[in-house]
């Protein structure tokens, strides 16, 4: 199938602007597919096709619901080739990162088949004679999705499938970077899976094009989106303007606490890939690597050398680890990072060439936490190496920012690790593990600037539905007057 064309009211077709968007390879720049990009007239036809088909998808039987989504997982099982095929070519992601991506989808799916038959209500006494209270769970209608360029067959995924399945209609704007894999494939795959034409609808443009029109679209009643902070911030402003409810996945700083007691070996192997994992574009990436001082001198050197071995390259080669970065905008973005901070006194450990987009490991010593870089998200493989003397000073440390998505703590006295845990002022860490998880039943989110709501698991109910209330009085009420 063309995954090249919009996919409005059920139908394959191109947008109506008068701009061609050309999707690229971000390692070698070869065209993966062209777009004729969606215009507001786009818009509007997505957003009443949602609405209209939403009325008759809020009434189908749950168990019928339910199977749209267990044959999600059947397609995109059928499809993993070609899936992973275009995760390498559109989004530069080695196979390994492919093969985790289409495995958190599939775990998506499985979880979203559930929805349908956990969206109840309650019943509730009341202080009013013979009075019962009903509270309903109701779908709000349409939700509108706005996708990022790194996981974004997952990212799309994990909005789009839990909006489905707890009744509403769905419009998807993934990112014009990856325009396919975040954006159409879910059409393609949907469609194959039985779900009613016209529910949900990708539209692939710019925003040049359509300004906030996605946003201010009378329509949507809940606007989902996951990317960058400063995006996000306008998202939340636009939606709180027309009284509409935003969920924000956003960007991150994550801590990774390496104590004096840790398994070395662990802490070595969980760092790196918390780092270095899909070059380093994931929100929960460990930015920072804060390790106790008498250990540092031991882990630097390990983690240097670990660091030094991982493979850069064509993403397609089996033996690569490290990627391309998505455009050359995010290569001249962290090149300008690395240098203010080498300029302001930071020591690189370690730091690779650059060719193309591929930015080869960056390994930063002698930072602060008050440091430009020590205070900014870093969307790629650069991580700083900064040291601790005590659990106080650590916690101040990880603490010492704007962002609360992820964290780590690595110790090998479990009670220890929890006790730290519970102290970060962050939506998730890991104690022994990786920055890096996401699991279907568990609230996904973050505090301060990682965003606003959580998704996954009850989370996804609450978000995506809302509440009704309905009384029944079964006697004769009496009126004051």
């Amino acid at each position: 199938m063309d995954l090249g064309q919009q996919y409005i009211g059920g139908q394959w077709r191109h947008g109506g602007g008068d701009k061609l968007l050309v999707d690229h390879d971000p390692f070698d720049g070869s065209t993966v597919g062209e777009f004729v990009v969606a215009n507001r007239a786009d818009v509007d036809e997505a957003y009443q096709s949602a609405q209209e088909r939403q009325r008759d998808w809020e009434a189908v039987n749950a168990y019928a619901k339910r199977t749209v989504f267990e044959d999600a997982v059947r397609v995109v099982e059928s499809r993993r080739a070609e899936i992973t095929e275009l995760i390498i070519a559109e989004v530069g992601g080695t196979a390994l990162k492919a093969a985790f991506e289409i495995g958190l989808v599939v775990d998506t799916l499985k979880e979203a088949a559930t929805l349908p038959l956990r969206v109840g209500g309650s019943m509730h006494p009341s202080p009013v004679p013979d009075t019962e209270n009903f509270v309903y769970r109701r779908p709000v209608g349409v939700v509108g999705v706005i996708s990022p360029f790194n996981f974004p067959f997952f990212l799309s995924m994990k909005c789009v499938a839990p909006a489905l399945a707890t009744g509403n209609g769905v419009v998807l704007k993934p990112h014009e970077d990856t325009p396919m894999a975040g954006g159409t494939l879910l059409a393609s795959i949907f469609e194959e899976a039985g779900l009613p034409p016209g529910l949900l609808n990708v539209v692939v443009t710019e925003i040049p094009v359509i300004g906030d029109y996605f946003l201010e679209h009378p329509v949507p009643r809940i606007l989902a989106f996951t990317g960058s902070t400063e995006v996000g911030r306008h998202v939340g402003e636009v939606a709180a303007r027309h009284f509409k409810k935003a969920v924000l996945e956003l960007g991150g700083n994550s801590a990774f606490i390496v104590c004096e007691d840790a398994d070395l070996d662990l802490a070595v192997d969980a760092a790196v890939f918390s780092r270095f994992t899909h070059q380093g574009q994931i929100c929960m990436s460990a930015n920072r690597i804060l390790v106790h001082s008498a250990l540092i001198d031991e882990f630097r050197e390990r983690f240097v050398a670990k660091v030094r071995s991982l493979t850069t390259g064509r993403p397609s080669d089996p033996g690569t680890v490290i990627g391309p970065l998505i455009n050359s905008r995010q290569v001249s973005v962290l090149t300008a990072q690395v240098d203010a901070a080498i300029s302001a006194g930071a020591r690189a450990l370690l730091r690779a060439p650059v060719e193309g987009n591929v930015f080869g490991p960056v390994v930063l010593d002698g930072v602060s936490s008050e440091d430009a870089i020590a205070r900014e998200e870093l969307f790629g493989p650069v991580v700083l190496l900064m040291q601790f003397d005590d659990d106080d000073q650590a916690v101040a440390m990880a603490n010492d920012t704007d962002f609360g998505l992820s964290g780590a703590v690595h110790t090998r006295d479990l009670t220890r690790g929890v006790r730290l845990a519970r102290r970060l002022r962050t939506g998730m860490v890991h104690v022994n593990d990786t920055t890096i998880a996401d699991e279907p039943i568990i609230p996904f989110g973050g505090e301060g600037r990682s965003g606003l709501g959580r998704l996954g698991g009850q989370a996804n109910i609450d978000e995506l539905t809302t509440t009704q209330w309905v009384s029944v009085n079964h006697g004769r009420p009496r009126y004051p007057y």
